[in-house]
């Protein structure tokens, strides 16, 4: 590509999403596709994403008592087949490990598509009185399930997630982490994703194989499709009694723990970027941006130009912002695209009259609106106007979202207001029948319970609705 050419264009967000979702994250330069199909490349930009997405998450996670460890990727088959309903919902996404050495295995070894049984397992071993309660674990780590239709970050066949794991005495306490959690997950998706959520109860068709209860929170996309952004499971003692999980309590008595879990993502980086992108390509959230703000110098040749924006640079890295300084002999116009297309939240302009004033010139990426910065208070100036940032691309979504609910009574009201980009909310009966329909008709699935009480009728067989439902076209 010359020098002074501008980045290649991008889909139209609008007419193309897909094509745009496609372009953007591989010429973003955050992922690659692996040589085996449905595996992805994490490059250096989109995995620094992820680095900042554990940092803030894990110091949640250490805020409420819960411990990092890690466990194997091999699981045996026998594990995999102790709980009835967790073995039928993963068994078409295990691969599965029969040869190694040159041999065949005496017993296959799955792949980890999730790790409830060998932590299972292992608390089994590590549990034997109250005292030993409660066991707060989580672990970063890959896991593959072998998706017939993928797409990078929203389903790869491998992808990088964490998976906490909690063993309590009681049914109480463990119910109480599992919403716990899901709080949790929704504060972080709000101030660190600037990403608006909806949370609530899957319906049984769509919880975890083997939970008693999941919990999910739902993120609307740019085209109004769902995405689950992250979910959190009551198991309650359905793993404990097929790996034996048992403690002694302080009546002496042998009882089983109550156990539950919790997950989120790569998804996420995906969700990002369908929530906040635009025709120019990524919008960052300045929170998890790799990159906070780049310097780009104007008439770099002349005298103290580049020696002005070093010294700038250090400053601001020095005051905590993730900053780079953009060198290369591309012109302005072609860094400001590449930039924008980056998501980049802020963009410094500098050059010799900025000098003279003693001023700079910055630009967000969230508006594009320009506005001048004293030199000797950019740090400052640069942090605030990070948060100003954050809080409108919240605010933003949050408006885009509500916007787009929309109630329906009939199967025909649903089916236009998911093919016009919307959640819906109807009544339900609970009868499974009845999702089923609803997905036949509209393929729309139920996201979340959105209150246990109604006074609607359901929206396909017209008896009393039990709950009201979020439905939605999702990925």
């Amino acid at each position: 590509m010359a020098k002074d050419s501008f980045v290649e264009q991008i889909a139209d967000i609008d007419t193309d999403f897909p094509q745009w979702y496609t372009d953007v994250v591989v010429k973003t330069k955050l992922v690659d596709y692996g040589p085996v199909k449905g595996t992805m490349v994490i490059r250096p930009y989109g995995y620094a994403i992820w680095e900042n997405i554990q940092r803030e998450m894990d110091a949640r996670f250490k805020a409420e008592g819960i411990e990092n460890a890690y466990f194997p990727l091999l699981i045996p088959m026998s594990f995999m087949t102790k709980e009835a309903e967790h073995v039928e919902g993963f068994a078409p996404e295990v691969a599965v490990v029969t040869h190694a050495g040159g041999e065949k295995l005496a017993e296959p070894l799955c792949i980890r598509p999730t790790s409830e049984t060998i932590i299972g397992s292992m608390y089994s071993k590590w549990i034997q009185s109250y005292r030993d309660l409660p066991v707060l674990m989580n672990q970063w780590a890959n896991v593959m399930r072998w998706e017939k239709t993928t797409r990078p970050f929203l389903r790869t066949s491998e992808f990088l997630w964490q998976e906490g794991h909690a063993v309590h005495a009681s049914e109480e306490e463990s119910m109480a982490l599992t919403l716990k959690m899901l709080h949790v997950y929704e504060e972080f998706a709000r101030t660190c994703l600037a990403m608006p959520v909806l949370t609530g109860r899957k319906t049984e068709k769509e919880k975890f194989a083997g939970a008693v209860a999941t919990f999910g929170m739902e993120a609307m996309m740019h085209d109004g499709k769902s995405l689950q952004a992250g979910t959190t499971h009551y198991l309650g003692q359905n793993f404990s009694k097929a790996f034996d999980i048992r403690f002694l309590d302080k009546d002496g008595a042998l009882k089983y723990g109550y156990t539950m879990s919790f997950g989120v993502s790569t998804r996420l980086i995906g969700a990002i970027i369908m929530t906040h992108g635009d025709k120019r390509g990524l919008v960052m959230p300045p929170v998890v941006a790799p990159v906070q703000a780049v310097i780009v110098p104007i008439a770099a040749k002349k005298e103290g130009v580049l020696e002005a924006c070093r010294a700038l640079r250090d400053r601001l890295a020095a005051a905590g912002i993730r900053v780079t300084l953009d060198e290369s002999e591309n012109s302005p116009g072609w860094k400001f695209n590449e930039w924008e297309m980056k998501g980049v939240p802020v963009r410094i302009e500098l050059g010799p009259r900025d000098l003279e004033a003693g001023k700079c010139l910055l630009a967000r990426r969230d508006t594009l609106e320009k506005t001048e910065c004293a030199l000797d208070g950019a740090a400052q100036t640069i942090r605030e106007l990070l948060a100003q940032i954050s809080a409108n691309m919240y605010e933003r979504a949050k408006a885009r979202m509500e916007s787009r609910i929309v109630r329906a009574n009939t199967l025909d009201e649903l089916l236009a207001g998911v093919e016009g980009g919307n959640f819906v909310r109807a009544g339900w009966c609970g009868c499974r029948a009845c999702e089923d329909k609803v997905k036949e008709f509209a393929q729309a699935t139920a996201r979340v319970l959105d209150g246990e009480n109604t006074s609607d009728t359901c929206i396909v067989c017209g008896k009393k609705a039990e709950q009201t439902v979020v439905f939605a076209r999702a990925y």
